[in-house]
């Protein structure tokens, strides 16, 4: 798939003066060389985030001399995100994550193009987003949009250079060429919702997406020049702690519904609907109903505390969690531990569950009433609410 793409175009760019002396390093290798480079700056590579992932591939990119680089983004620059999205800094705390990110691409390299896209990809976007590049470079971090950007790719025919991360551990690969096989057929079916929990929720080494979005951008890289053997038909996993990389062998699924031999989706489709994290109106409606009539505001609890009410406070974070910021009086019972101590606490008690933003604690309060609690309330939007509307002088993570 390599060598065909690299061939494909006709016609390549002339390297200025000013760029031989820029990319000498890689004109005098042989396997990349005039030709190689020039293959780059005809090229063209489309970045889905400017995060983790995103800012290290970019940046690498942009410095290999890519010709075009286009991101989609609509996220602004927050201070959590510096530990690991380094093609941002701290003056860029509040702007744009695209408008942050040109600059600093350009200013790397000012002689490529970066286009950037303000939006959030959707199935309405996607193919006209993809459609003028090369290569689509995933660094997305939901499920919904991984299974997008790849039906998107297999549709169109463009090449996915993945990567995904979480805590210690990250992913690479190379999807949807014409006879290597696609994330669907790695996994045909998303989790259930709520069951892999957000790098918000699990957190993630900050050196992590640089090591896995140089690997995309390597991939990237060679798909665009032709040379040496990319990752497609492979998946590798990489191990921080232990410093391991493992390679698995993927086939072309022949029964895959995206880009098996008989495909049923032959169009973009709903995909927060095909993930779970969309119900039917109707049951949207009742599940709404629902959750609000079990939830309680930091505003009402900080209320009902100041009259004196007897209220049990359990957080289901973790202990690390813990140690950051507390509801005062709070007690901690990490999620994972509720199973075995629930017995601590008492059914007949009034009993508000939270965590971090209110995920977690849902489905603690979930459990305590299916095991007999029958005053359980969840505090909406967790912690970070409560810092919001109660407590400001605490730090947020």
């Amino acid at each position: 798939m390599a060598t065909a793409m690299a061939t494909e175009k006709t016609g390549l760019p002339e390297l200025t003066n000013e760029e031989i002396k820029r990319y000498s390093r890689h004109l005098i290798m042989p396997e990349v060389g005039m030709d190689g480079q020039r293959r780059l700056k005809a090229g063209s590579v489309l970045c889905i985030g400017a995060g983790g992932l995103g800012s290290p591939a970019a940046m690498y990119l942009a410095a290999a001399g890519v010709g075009k680089i286009g991101i989609v983004d609509f996220d602004v620059v927050d201070y959590s995100n510096l530990q690991r999205q380094i093609i941002h800094g701290t003056s860029s705390i509040g702007r744009s994550k695209l408008a942050s990110a040109k600059d600093r691409l350009l200013d790397i390299n000012p002689h490529i193009e970066v286009e950037t896209f303000e939006e959030a990809l959707s199935s309405e976007n996607a193919l006209r987003l993809f459609a003028p590049y090369d290569v689509i470079l995933d660094g997305t971090d939901n499920f919904p949009t991984r299974y997008l950007t790849n039906d998107a790719c297999v549709i169109l025919g463009k090449p996915n250079a993945y990567g995904s991360i979480f805590r210690f551990e990250g992913q690479a690969s190379v999807f949807a060429t014409k006879d290597g096989p696609c994330y669907r057929c790695l996994y045909p079916e998303p989790p259930p919702p709520g069951l892999v929990p957000s790098c918000a929720e699990g957190g993630v080494l900050g050196v992590l997406p640089g090591v896995i979005g140089v690997i995309q951008a390597t991939e990237a890289i060679k798909l665009l020049t032709g040379i040496g053997e990319p990752l497609i038909g492979r998946f590798l996993i990489y191990d921080a702690l232990r410093m391991r990389f493992r390679e698995l062998k993927l086939r072309k699924d022949p029964e895959c519904p995206v880009c098996g031999t008989h495909p049923t989706v032959t169009k973009l489709i709903d995909y927060e609907e095909f993930c779970g994290l969309r119900p039917a109106a109707a049951a949207e409606v009742a599940t709404v109903s629902a959750s609000s009539a079990y939830d309680i505001t930091s505003t009402e609890l900080k209320a009902r505390l100041d009259k004196g009410e007897k209220i049990r406070i359990i957080d289901v974070r973790e202990p690390n969690e813990f140690q950051i910021n507390r509801i005062p009086g709070s007690e901690l019972i990490p999620l994972g531990e509720l199973p075995r101590r629930y017995a601590e606490l008492d059914a007949n008690a009034e009993v508000v569950v939270q965590c971090k933003s209110g995920g977690r604690s849902a489905k603690a309060a979930d459990y305590l009433r299916s095991v007999g609690f029958k005053k359980v309330l969840n505090l909406k939007g967790g912690i970070l609410d409560w810092i919001d509307k109660v407590d400001p002088s605490q730090p947020k993570y």
